[in-house]
Protein backbone atom coordinates (compact mmCIF):
# COMPACT_ATOMS: atom_id res chain seq x y z
CA UNK A 1 0.00 0.00 0.00
CA UNK A 2 1.18 3.65 -0.68
CA UNK A 3 0.57 6.06 1.78
CA UNK A 4 -0.16 9.62 0.85
CA UNK A 5 2.26 12.00 3.01
CA UNK A 6 -0.11 14.71 2.19
CA UNK A 7 -3.05 12.40 4.56
CA UNK A 8 -0.31 11.15 6.47
CA UNK A 9 0.83 15.07 7.70
CA UNK A 10 -2.84 15.65 8.34
CA UNK A 11 -4.28 13.09 10.48
CA UNK A 12 -0.56 13.98 12.58
CA UNK A 13 -1.48 17.48 12.68
CA UNK A 14 -4.90 17.00 13.91
CA UNK A 15 -4.28 14.16 16.37
CA UNK A 16 -1.40 16.66 17.81
CA UNK A 17 -3.85 19.71 18.33
CA UNK A 18 -7.30 16.97 18.75
CA UNK A 19 -8.87 19.94 16.68
CA UNK A 20 -9.42 20.49 12.41
CA UNK A 21 -9.09 23.90 12.38
CA UNK A 22 -5.77 24.27 14.22
CA UNK A 23 -4.61 21.33 12.43
CA UNK A 24 -5.39 23.32 9.07
CA UNK A 25 -3.72 26.96 10.21
CA UNK A 26 -0.82 24.58 10.81
CA UNK A 27 -0.40 23.24 7.09
CA UNK A 28 -1.81 26.50 5.87
CA UNK A 29 -4.61 24.34 4.17
CA UNK A 30 -8.78 24.91 4.77
CA UNK A 31 -10.27 23.06 7.32
CA UNK A 32 -12.38 21.35 4.49
CA UNK A 33 -9.15 19.88 2.81
CA UNK A 34 -7.49 18.89 6.19
CA UNK A 35 -11.20 16.92 6.63
CA UNK A 36 -10.97 15.42 3.12
CA UNK A 37 -7.54 14.20 3.71
CA UNK A 38 -8.03 12.43 7.06
CA UNK A 39 -10.97 10.69 5.29
CA UNK A 40 -9.12 9.11 2.33
CA UNK A 41 -6.58 7.96 4.41
CA UNK A 42 -8.96 6.44 6.59
CA UNK A 43 -10.49 4.79 3.59
CA UNK A 44 -7.50 3.79 2.16
CA UNK A 45 -6.80 1.91 6.02
CA UNK A 46 -9.75 0.79 6.14
CA UNK A 47 -10.21 1.69 9.82
CA UNK A 48 -11.47 5.17 11.57
CA UNK A 49 -8.47 7.06 13.29
CA UNK A 50 -10.06 9.76 14.53
CA UNK A 51 -13.66 10.33 16.41
CA UNK A 52 -15.32 13.39 15.18
CA UNK A 53 -16.88 16.09 17.62
CA UNK A 54 -14.53 15.11 20.47
CA UNK A 55 -11.42 14.78 18.34
CA UNK A 56 -9.36 12.22 19.51
CA UNK A 57 -7.28 9.40 18.19
CA UNK A 58 -9.02 6.09 18.21
CA UNK A 59 -7.29 2.67 18.79
CA UNK A 60 -6.14 2.27 15.86
CA UNK A 61 -4.84 6.12 15.48
CA UNK A 62 -3.13 5.86 18.55
CA UNK A 63 -0.94 2.58 17.14
CA UNK A 64 -0.74 4.52 13.82
CA UNK A 65 0.63 7.49 14.84
CA UNK A 66 3.78 7.27 16.28
CA UNK A 67 4.74 5.04 12.77
CA UNK A 68 2.99 7.89 11.03
CA UNK A 69 5.57 10.72 12.71
CA UNK A 70 8.44 8.45 11.85
CA UNK A 71 7.49 8.35 8.56
CA UNK A 72 7.18 11.90 7.97
CA UNK A 73 10.17 12.52 10.06
CA UNK A 74 12.44 10.26 7.67
CA UNK A 75 10.39 12.09 4.47
CA UNK A 76 11.97 14.96 6.09
CA UNK A 77 15.59 13.61 6.44
CA UNK A 78 15.11 12.02 2.37
CA UNK A 79 14.67 15.55 1.05
CA UNK A 80 16.83 17.07 3.51
CA UNK A 81 19.38 14.92 2.15
CA UNK A 82 18.98 16.10 -1.15
CA UNK A 83 19.64 19.40 -0.31
CA UNK A 84 22.66 18.90 1.86
CA UNK A 85 25.65 20.48 3.46
CA UNK A 86 28.05 21.97 1.39
CA UNK A 87 25.24 23.28 -1.16
CA UNK A 88 27.02 26.54 -2.50
CA UNK A 89 25.32 29.87 -1.55
CA UNK A 90 23.51 31.56 -4.37
CA UNK A 91 22.64 35.34 -4.13
CA UNK A 92 21.31 36.98 -6.73
CA UNK A 93 21.69 40.64 -6.31
CA UNK A 94 19.75 43.55 -8.00
CA UNK A 95 19.59 47.01 -6.67
CA UNK A 96 21.47 50.47 -7.28
CA UNK A 97 25.21 50.98 -7.24
CA UNK A 98 25.83 47.63 -5.65
CA UNK A 99 24.74 48.56 -2.23
CA UNK A 100 22.56 45.29 -1.97
CA UNK A 101 26.11 43.64 -2.53
CA UNK A 102 28.07 45.61 0.15
CA UNK A 103 24.76 44.72 2.48
CA UNK A 104 25.55 41.28 2.62
CA UNK A 105 29.28 40.74 1.92
CA UNK A 106 30.24 40.40 5.40
CA UNK A 107 27.58 37.58 5.64
CA UNK A 108 29.05 35.84 2.78
CA UNK A 109 33.15 36.49 4.01
CA UNK A 110 31.94 34.71 7.00
CA UNK A 111 31.27 31.66 5.66
CA UNK A 112 33.72 29.29 5.78
CA UNK A 113 34.93 27.77 2.63
CA UNK A 114 33.19 30.74 1.01
CA UNK A 115 34.42 30.76 -2.84
CA UNK A 116 32.27 33.76 -4.72
CA UNK A 117 32.18 35.82 -7.49
CA UNK A 118 31.74 40.08 -7.37
CA UNK A 119 28.88 41.23 -9.01
CA UNK A 120 30.85 42.91 -11.75
CA UNK A 121 32.48 39.53 -12.70
CA UNK A 122 28.91 38.17 -13.30
CA UNK A 123 27.27 40.71 -15.12
CA UNK A 124 27.99 40.14 -18.49
CA UNK A 125 26.91 36.23 -17.34
CA UNK A 126 23.77 37.33 -16.19
CA UNK A 127 22.39 39.92 -18.24
CA UNK A 128 20.51 38.44 -21.08
CA UNK A 129 21.25 40.40 -24.77
CA UNK A 130 24.65 42.26 -23.87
Amino acid sequence: MDLDLGQVRAFVAVAGHLHFGRAAEELSISQQAVSKRVARLEAALGVPLLTRGNVEPTDAGRRFLEPARELLRSADAAVGAVHAVGRPLRIDLWGHLYGPARTVAPVIGARPGKSGRSPSSTRSRSTPGR
